[in-house]
């Protein structure tokens, strides 16, 4: 077939041509094409779920804690009044501070349902445990020149000392994670049963706060408002906290030696007696010894009182000491100890019979283990 120079098809037919000298002469640079390789033909396949431990949980949002803004109401006003006219604080700044604390719902709950109220094989379970236990010998070895050197100071048992510790915060573990100022707020200005109590503790606070040079916004505690290590209320704090280390600090929250001198400082005070029992098991033939119950935990009763209502002691004791008959409550009868004065000295810290006998049979297991 003839092809003319100047038809359609000739000039097709060079621009091909063009093309592909083009295209050769790229192959040829110094710089190699990216070699591609060819996709393997996809497979229909059956999709399974993943494994069921391979499937992310279901994480519920934490919902923010149940608060209102303290009102600054009538009882608010006449509590800063009162702060004004005895310690000379500042009308407006502590109506400020007052006006950050906030009315927590958690701990309104908490104070009406105090684990105190448990019985006593309930309670037990909660501190006689081989965590507090362990916890214990391990605290006693790491601060064991402080305890020795607290204890021959006071006569307070070094045990003691650290069963306290072990029974409030697990040795430092559990402080608590609310602001003292709210929790203290809270529980003066929302709380009519407890009142009077906790204004008094709210302004001991507030004393402590610039006795010691602390912003009064950012210590943490309980939901009662106490603090550190010992877990101190403020009056207690501003009363029997100590330094041991002499730094010009009595920091229970972060230093271990100063709340130890300190916890031995509170049962010294309050009338512990060196080297005495702490309580003796007891045993009864029928139930006169109810009658001898009460609320009252000091040591009123002598041994032969308490025989004339068949009450025993398994341990021998002198005739003159005075003892107080204590019933805890087990699943199917009364558990029967006789409590001395250092008994006694423990319900000063809390008083509760229960706390009391937690703490001294937590001190028996740590000091056997240690």
């Amino acid at each position: 077939m003839n092809i003319s120079s100047h038809s359609p098809f000739f000039r097709y037919f060079c621009y091909a041509l063009t093309i592909t000298a083009a295209l050769n002469l790229t192959s040829c640079s110094t710089t190699p094409e990216r070699e591609i390789t060819p996709q393997p033909k996809i497979k229909k396949e059956v999709v399974l779920p993943p494994p069921i431990e391979s499937v992310p949980p279901i994480i519920k949002p934490v919902l923010p804690e149940a608060t209102t803004p303290l009102s600054i109401n009538t009882n608010v006003k006449n509590f800063v009044r009162q702060m004004v006219t005895k310690h000379h604080f500042d009308e407006r700044e502590l109506t400020q501070l007052l006006q950050s604390a906030v009315i927590k719902e958690d701990i309104l709950k908490r104070i009406a349902s105090p684990s105190e109220g448990l019985p006593w094989h309930k309670y037990r379970k909660i501190f006689l445990t081989e965590a507090r236990i362990d916890g214990g010998v391990k605290f006693w070895r790491e601060n064991a020149a402080a305890l020795a050197n607290v204890s021959e100071q006071t006569g307070v048992s070094p045990e003691i000392i650290v069963a306290i510790i072990g029974v409030e915060t697990g040795y430092g573990k559990n402080m608590g994670n609310h602001r003292v100022l709210d929790a203290l707020a809270t529980l003066a200005f929302a709380y009519p049963p407890r009142s009077p109590f906790f204004t008094g503790e709210l302004e001991n606070f507030l004393l402590l706060c610039r006795e010691e040079n602390m912003n009064p916004r950012e210590p943490l505690g309980s939901y009662a408002g106490a603090m550190g290590y010992p877990q101190f209320m403020p009056s207690s704090f501003r009363a029997l906290a100590k330094d041991f280390e002499h730094d010009g600090h009595r920091d229970i929250w972060h230093n271990p030696r100063d709340a130890i001198a300190s916890v031995a400082n509170y049962f010294e005070k309050n009338g512990w007696q060196r080297g005495q029992r702490v309580a003796v098991q007891a045993s009864a033939i029928g139930t006169q010894y109810k009658s001898i119950l009460s609320k009252d935990l000091k040591p009123n009763s002598t041994l032969a009182q308490l025989n004339s209502l068949n009450i025993s002691a398994a341990e021998s004791m002198p005739a003159n000491i005075n003892l107080k008959l204590v019933a805890l409550e087990q699943v199917d009868d009364d558990e029967l100890w006789l409590g001395l004065q250092n008994f006694y000295a423990i319900t000063r810290y809390n008083h509760s019979p229960l706390y009391a006998m937690a703490a001294y049979q937590l001190s028996q297991e740590i000091k056997q283990r240690r």
